[in-house]
This record gives structure tokens, C-alpha cells and sequence, in this order.
């Protein structure tokens, strides 16, 4: 068995070389794992749901800077006070995907694959419960679900999506939420990742192997570290800025919280390396993006209207024939990230909105557009009819300028006709 994607699945293409993603489907394989409406300065709700309380200090630390009190030694006791106060926050995620697979015959056969990762209570508004966690956690999930402490279980919709900074924010229907489990569960209480320091003791709280929550504890090993990952369909992630830490980050930690010893979020859980390019074995190298650069995405994520799935009756279509821009071809020549536009249909949707060739889609409807596979995920949340923007790179004199352009989706239905 493999593990691609965040999906536990036998004779798919490995992900990268020497990351992948912490997110765990089914059983564990080895080798390398990819480990609001209304928000103020900070990622914050303040509705009829409490924030996690900060770890207090005592004695000699009360009379420290934060910055030196967080970096000094703290034992068993300080790792169970974060624990307890962080864990209302912490929610697992199960998801469920379908994949084709070539059968004896030569044919296909599509199967369902079970996954599971971690997500981080960060906001509410007033009908949703927002949850922040990795983009390749949800990435093409049929349906999912997520896990709260009492171990309650409610059906969840992805939000948006940032695929770019491997980020994405789930939402849950308040209404579907019992009175028992809101008295449990907060959001939690966001902290400053850029105060860390080499040293300083952290904790990993996720969803490791799929068994639920789980506590790991070490250290901020590096800082400002950068990977590139590649998910199952081959398309490169340049992760930038990452802390580097000693706590385990297994599969299925992925979208967790990394706390530091006041018990306050510095950032999402999302990867693990577990060998070197000559196949030497590693230990306790894990990742996880810095809370002060997820912030600014997560709010943004937060802010978009929550859709559903539209019936294949309604399905819409774009009228493009497009490839993703991969990394590389973005780090060498400078062209933008997103979908080249291949050929346009005549008088189709594209068309029609002044779409041209070689433009570079790079959203749909406020939501980014990091390759194509993301973009035919994203327009399955919309009925043929309705009217959106899209924002297209247009090369001009040497330069990519930015264009929004209103376009109305057409009637995949009536395409095949």
C-alpha cells in the first residue's frame, strides 16, 4: 500500500521524494508522509463559544518576558496543562474520496477510499463553525466529517480552499452541533509565531494514524525552513517559511495545532521527512506552517460563502482546455501559477467573457486556482447559469497584468449533446 494524497490506496504513483504530507487513509503505510464572517486582528470569535485558556505561569517565570519564559525548560505538568486547555479545539477529520483504478481487464473501476486528518477550531459566525486545516487534508473528498472532543461526529462542507499555501478552511452547520458538545468544545486562542526561537518547547496535538487525538512534545529544531511537495496528481507545493520541530508528526497530524507552553496556536501541522535523497533513515524532522502566514489566507478563507456539491443534473462548465503551470515552470520563467489556458471553445462560457489563450486562470469566484485538477473541484460547487468572476494572468509587453473578467457558467449537460 501507498500513501498519496492523504489517501491510503494500492498502486498509485508515490508523492515526492524525500516529503509528504502528514494525513492518514485507512491503515499506515511506510515510508515518507506529508505529515468568519466576523474576524478582528486576529483569527477570533467571541459567540456563545469560549477561547482555550493560556497555560498560567508561576514563581520566577510570572517575572519573565513571555519570550524568555516560553524558551526555558517546562516539564510533564506544563505539556498536561496545554494538552487540557488545547484539546476543545482540536477536532479530527475523516473524509471520503473516490478513485478509479485499472481492474484485471484492462478497464476501470472506481473504488471509495476512507482518509483521516486533523483540523483546528479558529472561528464562528453566525451559523457556521470555522475550521482551519491542510488543503491536501480535503483535497478531492466526496463527503467528510469531523470529530470533536465528547467524540460527537457531524457532517462537514469545505469552505475554501488555498492550495497555493496548502490551507483550507472547513465549516460546520452550528444547527447540527447538540448544546452538550458546544459546552465542550472553544476556539482556540492564537499566538505569535514569529516570536519563536530555536529551543523553545512546543506541542503537537492530531489525529495521528487515524486513531485519534494524540499529544507529542519537543522543540522548535529550525525556523524559515522550505520544502517543495508533490501531491498524487504531480503538482508541486513550494512550502516556504516553515517551523521545523522535533514533536512527531505522523500521519494523520496533518491540519493539527502546533502550541507552544502557553498553550497558544503557532501553527498548522503539515508535514514529515523520513528519509534523505541517498534513502539514509531520519528521525524527528516534522513541519508546520507559521500561524502568522496562515492568518492572513485562513481570514480570507473564513469570509467566503460556504456552497455544496450542485447535482450533475445542474454540473457547469468553463468552455477552456487548460494544463496546470507547475513550480518549476513558475520558478524558471517567471509565468504565474495556476491554469494556462490550451484553447478556448468557440462562443462557449470562456469565450464569451474574452477569455484567450495562453491566459493563466488563478480563481474562480474569489477562490485561488493552483492547477487544474483544483479548478474541476472547485466548479463542481457551481450550477450551470450563474454568474462569476474569474481572474486571469494576461501577458502584455513582456509583463503578466491581472484581469477579472464576469463570466456565466455553462450547462455541462448541453456540451455533451
Amino acid at each position: 500500500m501507498e500513501e498519496t494524497n492523504g489517501k491510503m490506496t494500492s498502486g498509485k504513483k508515490k508523492w515526492g521524494t524525500l516529503i509528504l504530507m502528514a494525513v492518514v487513509f485507512g491503515l499506515i503505510a511506510g515510508g515518507i508522509m506529508y505529515g468568519v464572517n466576523a474576524v478582528g486582528n486576529r483569527i477570533s470569535s467571541e459567540k456563545n463559544i469560549s477561547k482555550t485558556e493560556t497555560v498560567q505561569k508561576s514563581g520566577a517565570d510570572q517575572n519573565k518576558g513571555s519570550s524568555d519564559a516560553e524558551s526555558s525548560p517546562a516539564g510533564d505538568d506544563s505539556v498536561i496543562e496545554v494538552t487540557k486547555n488545547a484539546m476543545p479545539s482540536v477536532v479530527t477529520i475523516s473524509t471520503m474520496s473516490v478513485e478509479e483504478m485499472r481492474n484485471f481487464f484492462g478497464g476501470t473501476q472506481q473504488y471509495q477510499v476512507e482518509g483521516a486528518g486533523t483540523g483546528v477550531i479558529v472561528g464562528k459566525n453566525d451559523s457556521e463553525l470555522l475550521i482551519a486545516t491542510n488543503n491536501h487534508v480535503v483535497e478531492g473528498a466526496a463527503s467528510l466529517s469531523v470529530g470533536f472532543i465528547d467524540q460527537s461526529t457531524v457532517s462537514a462542507e469545505v469552505k475554501g480552499t488555498d492550495a497555493n499555501n496548502d490551507l483550507a478552511v472547513v465549516a460546520v452547520k452550528l444547527s447540527d452541533i447538540s448544546g452538550d458538545t458546544m459546552d465542550q468544545i472553544k476556539i482556540a486562542t492564537v499566538g505569535d509565531s514569529d516570536d519563536l526561537q530555536l529551543g523553545q518547547q512546543v506541542v503537537a496535538i492530531g489525529n495521528a494514524l487515524g486513531y485519534g487525538e494524540s499529544v507529542t512534545s519537543g522543540y522548535v529544531s529550525a525556523l524559515n525552513r522550505s520544502l517543495s511537495l508533490k501531491d498524487e496528481s504531480g503538482n508541486t507545493i513550494n512550502s516556504t517559511g516553515l517551523i521545523q520541530t522535533d514533536a512527531a508528526i505522523n500521519p494523520g497530524n496533518s491540519g493539527g495545532a502546533l502550541l507552544n507552553m502557553n498553550g497558544e496556536l503557532i501553527g498548522i501541522n503539515e508535514a514529515k521527512t523520513e528519509s534523505t535523497p541517498t534513502g539514509g533513515s531520519v528521525d524527528n524532522i516534522g513541519f508546520a506552517i507559521p500561524i502568522d502566514k496562515a492568518e492572513s489566507s485562513l481570514k480570507d478563507l473564513m469570509n467566503l460563502p460556504t456552497r455544496e456539491k450542485v447535482d450533475s443534473s445542474e454540473a457547469s462548465y468553463l468552455g477552456i482546455e487548460g494544463e496546470s503551470v507547475t513550480a518549476d515552470v513558475t520558478q524558471l520563467y517567471g509565468i504565474p501559477g495556476g491554469v494556462i489556458v490550451a484553447s478556448v471553445e468557440k462562443g462557449g462560457p470562456a469565450d464569451k467573457a474574452g477569455v484567450k489563450e495562453k491566459d493563466i486562470i488563478t480563481e474562480l469566484d474569489g477562490r485561488s486556482v493552483a492547477n487544474m485538477e483544483q479548478l474541476q473541484d472547485t466548479l463542481q460547487y457551481y450550477a450551470a447559469g450563474e454568474k462569476v468572476k474569474i481572474t486571469v494572468e494576461r501577458a502584455d509587453s513582456g509583463k503578466y497584468k491581472e484581469q477579472t473578467l464576469d463570466i456565466t457558467l455553462g450547462s455541462a449537460k448541453e456540451q455533451e449533446k
